[in-house]
C-alpha cells in the first residue's frame, strides 16, 4: 500500500505480472488475438506469434486461454533450453500425463493416446510453446513431427509457437523448412502508438479504480512514448515510478520537470532503446570502482552528530541503488548483445546456403553446357 490509499486506487495499476483484468486491445493486439481465436478454432497447424520483450505476448496468450476456457485443453512450456525428450516429457506432464521412468518413444505413445482419448471426447488440445526462439534445431523439428498426429478430419494437436522476432529469422533456415511450410498464420506484436500509449496508461489506472489518480501535462505522452517506444511493460515501469514520484510530491498533478526527472532516473537502469542499445550508456569496471571509492570517501568523512549519520545512510542508500542499475544494465546490454550476435550467425549461416545453391546450379549449368558442346562436336564430327 504505498501509495494506492493516497491515488484512491484498488489495487497497482502498473504491476508487471501479467493480468488478464487489466488487458488493452491496440490495434496491434485486437488484430493478434483475432489471429489466434481464428487459428485455434479453426485447426489452422501452427500458428506463430512474435513480439519485443514487453509487447504483452504473454497477456494476450493468457486472454485467448479464458476466451476459450471449456473449449481447450492446453499445455504450456516456457522453459525451452531442453533438449527433444525433455521438451516431450515437459509437454505430457503439462497435460497431466505422467512422466516417470518414461523414455521417448513412451513419451510419444502416451501422447498419442491422450490427443485420441481428447479427440473423442471432441476437446481439443493445444499446445503453447512460449520462448520458442530458445528452442534446438532438434527440438523445433520433434515439435513439427507432433503435427503429424492427425485423425482422419483433423490435426490431433493444435501448436502455437510464441516468441521474440529472431523466432522468424530462426524458422528460416534451411533445415526448418518444413516446419515453416506448416506455419498457417503468423502474426506480430507490434508496440503502441503515442495515442494509444496514454489509453493504455488511464485504462490501467481505471482498471486500478480510479482513472483520475494523476493528471499528465500536454507534452508528457510524447516524452513517455519516445522513451518506452510504446513497449507495454516499459510504460509499466514509468507509470509506476510517476506515481510514486507524484506520492512522494504529495500532488497528482505531474508536470514537466517531474516527468523528465522520472525518466532521467529510469535511464540509469532501464533498457527503453532496442536489445543492444541502453540510454544509460556504458559503463565500465573504473567507472565501477570510482563509485566506490566515492562511497568509501562519504563512510570515512567525519560527520556531525545530528545529521551526519543519516546523511551518509541516505547517500549510501543512494549509491547502492545506482550501482544495482548499473550491474541489471549491463546485464541487460550483455543479454541483448548474445541476441544480436546469435542473429548475425543466423543470416550468414542464410547468405552461405543461399551462395551454396547458387554455385551448385552454375555447376549444373556449365555441365548442361559441356554435354551440350559434346553433342554439337559430335554431330559435326559424324
Amino acid at each position: 500500500m504505498m501509495y494506492e490509499q493516497f491515488f484512491h486506487l484498488q489495487c497497482k495499476p502498473f504491476e508487471l505480472v501479467p493480468n488478464p483484468a487489466f488487458f488493452y486491445l491496440s490495434r496491434t493486439h485486437r488484430k493478434a488475438l483475432s489471429y489466434l481465436e481464428y487459428g485455434i478454432r479453426e485447426r489452422a497447424g501452427f500458428v506463430l506469434l512474435t513480439g519485443e520483450v514487453g509487447s504483452g505476448k504473454t497477456t494476450l496468450i493468457h486472454n485467448i486461454l479464458n476466451r476459450l476456457e471449456g473449449e481447450i485443453v492446453t499445455a504450456r512450456v516456457f522453459n525451452t533450453r531442453v533438449d527433444p525428450t525433455q521438451l516431450l516429457s515437459m509437454i505430457n506432464e503439462d497435460f497431466g500425463l505422467s512422466v516417470e521412468n518414461r523414455q521417448k518413444i513412451d513419451l510419444l505413445r502416451d501422447l498419442n493416446e491422450f490427443l485420441v482419448s481428447q479427440y473423442a471426447e471432441r476437446r481439443q488440445p493445444v499446445l503453447i510453446i512460449d520462448e520458442a526462439q530458445n528452442l534446438s534445431p532438434d527440438s523445433l523439428e520433434e515439435i513439427r513431427l507432433l503435427s503429424n498426429l492427425e485423425a482422419v478430419d483433423r490435426k490431433l494437436l493444435q501448436i502455437v509457437l510464441v516468441g521474440q522476432p529472431e523466432l522468424k529469422i530462426i524458422i528460416r533456415r534451411p533445415e526448418l523448412r518444413q516446419l515453416r511450410q506448416r506455419i498457417n498464420i503468423s502474426c506480430h506484436l507490434g508496440p503502441l502508438n503515442e495515442e494509444e500509449t496514454e489509453e493504455y496508461f488511464f485504462h490501467r489506472l481505471e482498471c486500478a479504480g480510479n482513472a483520475a489518480a494523476v493528471t499528465l501535462p500536454s507534452g508528457a505522452f510524447s516524452r513517455i512514448h519516445r522513451r518506452t517506444e510504446g513497449l507495454p511493460r516499459l510504460v509499466n515501469i514509468v507509470g509506476d515510478y510517476l506515481l510514486l514520484a507524484a506520492f512522494t510530491e504529495g500532488d497528482a498533478d505531474l508536470n514537466i520537470e517531474l516527468i523528465d526527472e522520472v525518466l532521467a532516473d529510469l535511464a540509469d537502469g532501464v533498457t527503453f532503446a532496442g536489445p543492444c542499445e541502453s540510454v544509460m550508456g556504458t559503463v565500465d569496471a573504473d567507472d565501477c570502482h570510482s563509485r566506490l571509492n566515492t562511497l568509501e570517501n562519504m563512510v570515512g568523512r567525519p560527520a556531525d552528530a545530528d545529521s551526519g549519520r543519516g546523511s551518509i545512510q541516505e547517500r549510501l542508500l543512494k549509491h547502492e541503488n545506482i550501482l544495482r542499475k548499473v550491474i541489471s544494465g549491463q546485464r541487460e546490454q550483455l543479454a541483448g548483445l548474445h541476441t544480436e550476435l546469435e542473429k548475425v550467425r543466423l543470416c550468414m549461416e542464410g547468405i552461405e546456403d543461399r551462395l551454396d545453391r547458387v554455385l551448385k546450379l552454375q555447376d549444373r549449368e556449365r555441365g548442361a553446357h559441356k554435354d551440350r558442346a559434346r553433342t554439337l562436336l559430335a554431330k559435326l564430327s559424324g
